[in-house]
């Protein structure tokens, strides 16, 4: 009889905060939260002075994207609990290396370039294999980045190699 009482509490599941798809939804939620109350003290720009949208709009508009898109995660963690893993995949570590090689790219030749490397590395090393698609990623992705802060945004990239063919 003691053996069965054990073997119940053994197989009760834990309370959803104490989970890891809890833990770690709630602390990106919450740095989140304490980000987006510190955007509300911005100072507003006077509309002569400002080129696109305000300061505080595009911050505001990440982390409630970011706090969307986590709630997105952690619902679908609830459904399809993750796997545990006892190392980190190799494609992990290409891609922290990937954004080393993209600070050093943005620094010494261009912005535009780097975006483009980046994308072009990390969508090979997470799977695709499939040429014509990785050249229209590392051409289309930077190209929507460029469109999407030049016009909507009203900000410039800084000088490179491409950016200054584009701005001259």
């Amino acid at each position: 009889m003691n053996n069965v009482q054990k073997q119940k509490r053994a197989n009760k599941s834990l309370p959803f905060f104490f989970k890891e798809e809890f833990k770690v939804s709630f602390i990106i939620i919450f740095v989140s939260i304490i980000l987006l109350i510190t955007t509300f003290t911005f100072d507003i720009v006077p509309p002569i002075l400002n080129r696109g949208i305000q300061p505080a709009t595009f911050p505001k508009a990440l982390l409630v994207l970011i706090i969307s898109l986590t709630v997105i995660i952690y619902y679908l963690s609830i459904k399809k609990p993750w796997k545990k893993e006892k190392k980190l995949p190799k494609e992990f570590y290409i891609t922290l290396l990937s954004f080393i090689l993209f600070i050093l790219i943005s620094k010494i030749l261009d912005f535009f370039l780097a975006i483009s490397c980046l994308s072009i590395i990390v969508s090979h090393y997470w799977g695709e294999k499939r040429i014509f698609y990785l050249l229209l990623i590392s051409l289309f992705f930077p190209l929507i980045v460029f469109i999407f802060f030049e016009t909507i945004l009203g900000l410039r990239f800084p000088p490179g190699i491409i950016t200054n063919i584009y701005y001259n």
